[in-house]
């Protein structure tokens, strides 16, 4: 059973521990000692740590979560990989272009690495769906898609230093970039109600991938909502047909040659994080393989975020 410390002990650490129990031996890093053991009693873990650094120079770890707010990404993937240290880190891997860089640079460095993004969205039910249903041509080929999320959500602490695309909207980035596996062409950014100095709360963003084929994203955490975003209807819209899907991934419809058919992708793993976390520890089982949320694709969505705010 492989030693995982998850760096990093608030809600999101607690979500990847419940995943982890019982498929790993646990340990827990936080700058606050009396969390880090809080958790460690919490998960029956086999220890607890302050400091990354001890964490990094111990034997006994095989691999890191990465689960602290997103300033402190970059250093410590950068130090973990340098300590040959297995890393998953939560989403956004980094927070603006040079880090990226500076990321890639440390993967560039040690080819054997493993490095995997948290991005549970690569792993819901409802992609699994629509990539069956698009393989199949069900709908023939893409044309456009339209994907939408808005709701209402308050942000405090780390998260008021980042806007919504970045924190929240980068899911449906990687949802949209896993439909055509393929760099856009063009990246277009627009952020409705935007105050100077402050994050933004609402954005549109628009790409062109080749062949004219178009996609949108709306994403807002200043909407009001009666259901908290839950049924909104995004669209894939083929030459033949169109698929219409609740936007968190409860049901899909596909409508096209075939008649109209109605999906339910699964609920039991809806937002995709026990597969996110089986896929993860297959490849601390087996080092040959790369985990589908790997650092090219990361790059690849906040490429896209990071061209959106420059307009």
């Amino acid at each position: 059973m492989k030693k995982i410390c998850l760096v990093g002990c608030g809600t999101i650490a607690r979500l990847h521990a419940k995943n982890l129990s019982g498929s790993a031996e646990l340990f827990f890093c936080s700058r606050s000692e009396e969390s880090a053991r809080r958790f460690n009693d919490e998960f029956r873990g086999s220890g607890s740590f302050r400091r990354l650094e001890d964490v990094l120079a111990s034997p006994d770890i095989d691999a890191v979560v990465i689960a602290s707010p997103p300033a402190f990404h970059k250093d410590q993937v950068v130090r973990a990989l340098s300590a040959e240290k297995a890393v998953m880190v939560e989403k956004p891997m980094c927070v603006n272009p040079e880090e990226v860089e500076a990321v890639g640079a440390a993967v560039a460095s040690r080819p054997e690495a493993l490095l995997m993004v948290a991005e549970n969205y690569y792993y819901k039910p409802l992609l699994k769906r629509i990539k069956a249903l698009t393989r199949e041509r069900r709908i023939g080929d893409i044309r456009s898609v339209q994907v939408k999320k808005m709701f209402t959500q308050a942000t405090a602490g780390w998260k008021r230093q980042y806007g919504a695309l970045l924190e929240g909207g980068i899911h449906f980035v990687a949802l949209i970039s896993a439909m055509f596996e393929c760099d856009p062409e063009r990246v277009n950014g627009r952020f409705p109600g935007r105050r100077d100095g402050k994050p933004e709360r609402t954005s549109v963003v628009e790409l062109t991938y080749p062949g004219n084929v178009t996609a949108e994203l709306m994403y807002s955490w200043n909407m009001k909502s009666r259901t908290g975003g839950t049924f909104q209807h995004s669209r894939i819209l083929g030459t033949h047909g169109q698929i219409v899907f609740e936007s968190n991934g409860l049901y899909v419809l596909q409508k096209g040659r075939r008649g109209v058919r109605f999906y339910f992708p699964g609920i039991s793993d809806l937002m995709g994080y026990r597969e996110m976390t089986r896929d993860f520890l297959r490849c601390l089982d087996d080092r040959s393989r790369t985990p589908y949320s790997d650092f090219l694709r990361a790059r690849r969505d906040l490429r896209i975020v990071f061209d959106a705010y420059r307009w």
